[in-house]
């Protein structure tokens, strides 16, 4: 499976993304709106999580390498997780020499469509840290709206930070 903007590609994460998926997870500047940096064993046990076969009645989660087409550059990872309440929560990661290019919003626009298409997925949910401005922007542009904040609801450096909820419903 491929996905394809004017500028980049998205493909699902092969075992060859397995330093790129690391060194993300291991980025300050990614990981510090979103979670505490995890064990290297607990990265490599959701590397090989995602790199199962994904099916939307499964409760799995879809990851996409988002590549740079023009240098064949990994500039992060897309996708979703199926959970017992039918709606997919969506998320993005980017490296930051990526940021303030409009890549997430063009990668995650890309990805939501074809979601919807090829599996008539209707909502889409997204949960943001407070703080997390920039990943708030990008669910505007793409159409999501603050639906909840749940207060105090995630930890992050052992600071307790508000979770903002996030709904896209396709058929408005």
């Amino acid at each position: 499976m491929n996905i394809s903007t004017a500028r980049l590609q998205l493909r699902l994460l092969e075992q060859d993304d397995w330093a790129f998926f690391l060194a993300l997870h291991d980025e300050p500047c990614v990981i510090e709106k979103c979670f505490d940096r995890p064990s290297d064993t607990q990265i490599r046990s959701k590397f090989m999580q995602r790199l199962a076969p994904w099916h939307p009645t499964v409760n799995k989660s879809l990851c996409l390498m988002i590549i740079e087409i023009k240098t064949g550059k990994k500039v992060g990872v897309t996708g979703l997780t199926t959970s017992s309440s039918n709606t997919p929560e969506v998320g993005y990661l980017l490296m930051p020499e990526f940021y303030g290019q409009g890549y997430a919003t063009e990668a995650l626009q890309a990805f939501l469509t074809w979601a919807t298409t090829a599996f008539n997925i209707q909502q889409f949910t997204a949960v943001v840290t407070k703080g997390n401005v920039g990943s708030e922007k990008v669910l505007a542009k793409c159409g999501f709206k603050l639906v909840s904040v749940e207060p105090s609801a995630y930890e992050i450096g052992g600071v307790l930070f508000d979770d903002h909820h996030f709904l896209l419903t396709c058929t408005e």
